[in-house]
């Protein structure tokens, strides 16, 4: 697939040298000539210099024949130009743009075709408000992925001593809970992949991947580690675009505070938020935080735009006594780092943006992708086409399905069924399959199974 990438910032550098990787035609285009540089010197792309709003610059990139344009500047207006001038002048099949602002997102009409056009619309805020709510309704969770609009989920946890399940095989899952449907997906022990079977072992410390009906999530990390009570006390730290999202998401259910420094944003805040408290401050004061109970605090979320500033609160949060840290980080140099000290939970942006991108990358009808281990295992969700003859998955039994190595099907929702993957399972047309992909050099294999052979038209 040939892909333009206008933007080499963070989430633009990330998604090339995901992309690169999987054998696809990739051209970024940037005004920071030594970003361009340095990308070109560690990957097997091309790069163009210019403003990607400009036609020449597109023509330059070869957007004549583009099958994907991915506009993730920094400015929204450059990515709305870009996506205006692919379709009119280059007749681009997919323009995917990158929108930050409220005040253009109000207002979806301006993205037909007849205004300007754009395909497919992504927020980072958005997306990181989603997965910081739903690691908030779920203590003790490294990370949660939702599949076919929440009916499954696939959930991240550190297993701990004091779950039953510990130092036991996990068959003893289904028998000390009969009523309950879940698939183990994967194990990560130091560091590497297990493929896990009835006779497999969970250990204290294992990563641990699964899959389950929404309702049945939290008994299912029961058995894996002892249950955290649930949060009620959240303070987050900086009043930006996510912060307000955040708020605004957890309001409702929530005893919720924002530290915001700028008293401007913040006197927009309180007339924003309905349930929020809003503070005027530096997160990073210890006075301030002593004051406002850090000790009796749930979570800290650090989600300001300065990785250090975010870093610095977060520990002095867990110093002094907050149950709970998680931090936004967009340096992936940091991100390892600050997950093995006092931070609990790390989040990348630029990762979480690409899961939402990627399932308009990818071959086959692929609806929902979730990347996970830094990008070196995907969670997909691939809708299964045609008949018998013409599909390599439809009317077979998930044992007898040529999953390549590392893969395994995790799930199948069938309208609103939801059925954890056996080997006996027959997969029909127009099923919703969740694989797990440790090694994403098998993700290629993965698409071909979904596509549908010529005899299906």
């Amino acid at each position: 697939m040939k892909i333009i990438i206008i933007g080499a910032g963070q989430v633009g550098a990330t998604l090339a040298e995901n992309l690169a990787n999987e054998d696809n035609d990739i051209t970024v285009i940037d005004t920071d000539q030594n970003r361009l540089r340095e990308l070109q010197d560690r990957l097997d792309i091309q790069t163009v210099h210019g403003s990607g709003s400009h036609p020449d610059v597109l023509d330059q990139a070869g957007c004549n024949d583009a099958d994907l344009l991915i506009a993730v500047s920094n400015q929204d207006e450059t990515n709305m130009i870009a996506c205006q001038v692919a379709y009119t002048l280059f007749k681009t099949p997919t323009k995917i743009g990158r929108i930050r602002s409220n005040a253009y997102s109000k207002y979806p009409k301006i993205f037909a075709d007849t205004a300007l056009p754009m395909d497919v619309r992504i927020s980072p805020e958005k997306e990181v408000t989603k997965h910081l709510s739903r690691l908030i309704r779920y203590p003790g969770a490294l990370q949660v992925m939702e599949f076919a609009e929440g009916k499954v989920q696939l959930v991240v946890v550190k297993a701990e001593k004091g779950g039953p399940l510990i130092d036991r095989p996990i068959s003893f899952l289904r028998e000390h809970m009969p009523s309950i449907q879940t698939r183990i997906a994967a194990i990560y022990r130091n560091g590497q992949s297990i493929k896990p079977d009835g006779n497999t072992h969970i250990h204290a410390n294992d990563e641990v991947f699964f899959l389950a009906a929404q309702r049945d999530v939290m008994d299912v990390m029961s058995e894996l580690r002892p249950l955290d009570t649930p949060y009620r006390r959240i303070i987050i730290a900086g009043g930006g675009n996510i912060g307000e999202r955040l708020a605004q998401s957890l309001e409702k259910e929530y005893r919720v505070k924002i530290i915001e420094r700028d008293p401007e944003r913040c006197r927009v805040l309180s007339e924003t938020l309905d349930n929020t408290i809003v503070l005027n401050g530096d997160a990073s004061k210890q006075e301030l935080l002593l004051e406002e109970n850090i000790e009796s605090t749930d979570v800290f979320c650090a989600i300001t735009n300065n990785d250090e500033a975010n870093i610095m609160s977060s520990m002095l949060a867990k110093v002094l006594g907050v149950r709970t840290v998680m931090t936004i980080i967009n340096n992936p140099a940091y991100v390892d780092i600050v997950q093995e000290g006092m931070i609990d939970i790390a989040i990348s942006p630029q990762h979480t943006t690409i899961s939402s991108l990627l399932s308009f990358i990818r071959r086959g009808d692929v609806v929902n992708v979730h990347t996970m281990r830094k990008g070196a295992a995907e969670a997909l969700e691939a809708v299964a086409h045609g008949d018998h003859r013409s599909s390599k998955v439809v009317g077979r039994s998930i044992a007898n399905i040529p999953l390549p190595e590392g893969a395994t099907i995790g799930a199948i929702v069938r309208e609103d069924e939801v059925i954890l993957a056996t080997g006996e399972v027959v997969v029909q047309a127009e099923d919703h399959v969740i694989i797990f992909v440790s090694n994403k050099k098998q993700i290629p294999a993965v698409e071909q199974l979904f596509q549908v052979g010529l005899s299906f038209f």
